[in-house]
């Protein structure tokens, strides 16, 4: 029996070492894997509070116009810079046009004649000032460019007849086509067409109403915001003065003429470019403006309001647009 210890202690020794071996490697393996896990921490940090709260607040920005409540039958707010539109309340419904119709009728007048062309009043009136009190006076000889700036911010319905008659026999020259006694809103209608302003129309070059049921003019706050982009980006010195409380122009005989704008929140607009203004029985009152925002021009179109809930409507769009200008919508 004696001759047999030695081998069973050489036995627990080699056990022994086999554990230890073993323990070794398992110590080894923990502390390589705390030496990369601490490595790899220190390369790629854990995300900080604020990293994570900053994927937590990329929600959706509320939108400008939802509390926008409006008395107009129609709206349209486009971004001109991106294409973009902005808001849009029934804007392809047909209405009234009543005095947006002018800028139809510049486009047409400065088209054919130059600025410089001399347009003289009648001798004398024989009526009242049609849909209005302002007019340039009588017997006077004007400058084209003066009768457009005077005519547009008093929004004058004589100065749009007078425009339209002084125009009439160059623009058929133009275009044979048209009819010979009516070629300037032969014109109107035809810039119209070439817009692709399906919804738009004129009957008259003032935008007055013919009769207690029939408009001079029809067209959708969609196709308006498209005319008064075009004339805005085209044609901007032409209507320029729109965008001043008033004009005073002279004659070439020095008599003065002031014509008062009648759009009333004229301060409230920065970076206004163009307006109009326009109110008829039928057609209530509109209006619409081209205004910059963020390097951004944009149009802004009102039909069918009330005389003065034309101009409270215009002023939730306006900083609602300007709103939606700075989110990048």
């Amino acid at each position: 029996m004696e001759t047999q210890q030695p081998h069973e202690n050489r036995k627990e020794t080699d056990s022994l070492r086999l554990a230890g071996a073993a323990v070794a490697v398992l110590s080894l393996g923990a502390i390589a894997f705390f030496c990369a896990y601490s490595f790899a921490g220190f390369i790629y940090p854990a995300p900080s509070p604020a990293q994570t709260a900053s994927v937590i607040e990329t929600q959706e920005q509320p939108d400008p116009f939802a509390s926008t409540t409006l008395i107009a039958k129609s709206a349209y707010v486009l971004d001109l810079t991106t294409g973009k539109d902005l808001y849009s309340q029934n804007a392809n419904a047909q209405l009234p046009l009543a005095s947006l119709t002018k800028v139809a009728l510049v486009l047409a007048v400065s088209g054919a004649l130059q600025p410089d062309t001399l347009i003289a009043t009648p001798a004398k009136y024989d009526a009242p000032p049609g849909g209005g009190t302002a007019r340039l006076p009588a017997g006077q000889t004007w400058a084209l460019s003066d009768v457009i700036s005077f005519t547009l911010t008093a929004s004058s319905d004589d100065g749009a007849d007078l425009l339209a008659s002084s125009a009439n026999d160059t623009i058929h020259q133009q275009f044979p086509q048209s009819p010979q006694q009516n070629a300037t809103v032969w014109r109107m209608n035809n810039i119209a067409q070439q817009l692709g302003l399906t919804n738009t129309y004129f009957l008259n070059d003032s935008g007055l109403d013919l009769s207690t049921t029939q408009s001079g003019a029809y067209g959708s706050a969609h196709d308006m915001a498209i005319l008064y982009g075009y004339a805005a980006t085209t044609s901007p010195g032409t209507f320029g003065a729109t965008a001043q409380p008033q004009v005073t122009v002279r004659s070439t005989t020095g008599t003065v003429a002031t014509g008062v704008n009648t759009d009333t929140v004229l301060d409230k607009i920065p970076g206004i470019i163009m307006g109009k203004t326009g109110y008829t029985d039928l057609a209530g009152g509109n209006l619409a403006i081209v205004f910059t925002t963020g390097g951004h021009e944009v149009v802004a179109i009102v039909l069918g309001s009330t005389q003065d809930g034309r101009f409270t409507d215009m002023e939730q769009l306006i900083p609602a647009a300007q709103e939606a200008v700075q989110q990048g919508k």
